[in-house]
């Protein structure tokens, strides 16, 4: 089963990393309120891009990787400019 990791896009334009096994799916969980207590207050969330790793481990390991990273670095990975 694939995993992915993924950034949202929040109302007040921030962005949001995490995990997941099902994107779509997610993005619904999020917007219902159900997700993580930062989009909670953030709704609407679009997830605007995301990886697919092989295992969880690997999803929460970029997921770390890209939290550490400017919101300006962030934006270029969504662009596809990294």
């Amino acid at each position: 089963m694939p995993h992915f990791f993924y950034l949202a896009r929040c109302n007040d334009d921030s962005l949001y990393a995490g995990s997941c096994i099902d994107v779509k799916k997610r993005e619904t969980t999020h917007n219902r309120g159900d997700g993580a207590r930062f989009t909670r207050a953030r709704r609407p969330v679009k997830i605007i891009y995301y990886e697919q790793f092989a295992t969880l481990l690997e999803a929460r390991r970029r997921e770390a990787q890209v939290k550490g990273w400017t919101k300006a670095k962030k934006e270029k990975l969504v662009q596809g400019l990294l």
